[in-house]
C-alpha cells in the first residue's frame, strides 16, 4: 500500500482548487440558462400553441401557508410528444418572478406533465415555463389569490 504524505495531500488540494478557479473564471464553469441555448432560443413564447403552451391547473384562491397542488401539462390543446428529437427538457413553476420549483424530464421516458405541491404567502401570477429541446421556451400564467 502506498504512503501518502500530508504535504502531497495539501499540494493536490491546492492544485485542484487552482484548476477549478481557472475553469470557473474562464467562463467554462456551470452555465446559466442564458448560456445553454443559441440567442434565438432565449425569448419565451407567450402566444397560444396547442402542443407547446403549458396548461396550469390550480385553484383560483388559497389560504396563506396552505399546501395545494398545481399541475402543469404541456400542450393546452393536445399532448406534446416525448421523443428524443422533440421533447420537453424541463418544466419550471414561478410565483411572479420567483422560481418555486423545476423538474427536468427525460425524452422518451418522461411525459411532460408534473404536479407541484406548494404553499404561498401572497397572491400573484403563477407562471409555468416549458423548455423544449428544439426551440424557445413556452410560458403560461394563471392569477391566484391568497387569503389570510
Amino acid at each position: 500500500m502506498a504512503t501518502v504524505h500530508r504535504r502531497s495531500r495539501i499540494s493536490t488540494g491546492a492544485a485542484v482548487g487552482l484548476v477549478f478557479g481557472i475553469f470557473v473564471a474562464a467562463g467554462k464553469g456551470w452555465a446559466g440558462q442564458e448560456e445553454q441555448f443559441t440567442p434565438e432560443y432565449k425569448e419565451l413564447r407567450t402566444s397560444f400553441d396547442p402542443k407547446h403552451t403549458p396548461k396550469i391547473t390550480a385553484p383560483d384562491s388559497v389560504k396563506r401557508g396552505q399546501w395545494f397542488d398545481v399541475t402543469v401539462n404541456i400542450g393546452a390543446g393536445g399532448e406534446h410528444p416525448s421523443l428524443s428529437e422533440h421533447a420537453i427538457r424541463y418544466i419550471a413553476l414561478y410565483i411572479n418572478t420567483a422560481e418555486i420549483a423545476r423538474v427536468y424530464l427525460h425524452p422518451v421516458y418522461s411525459f411532460p406533465k408534473v404536479t407541484f405541491t406548494i404553499a404561498l404567502d401572497g397572491g400573484g401570477s403563477l407562471r409555468a415555463i416549458a423548455e423544449p429541446n428544439h426551440s424557445a421556451g413556452w410560458e403560461a400564467a394563471k392569477k391566484i389569490a391568497v387569503a389570510p
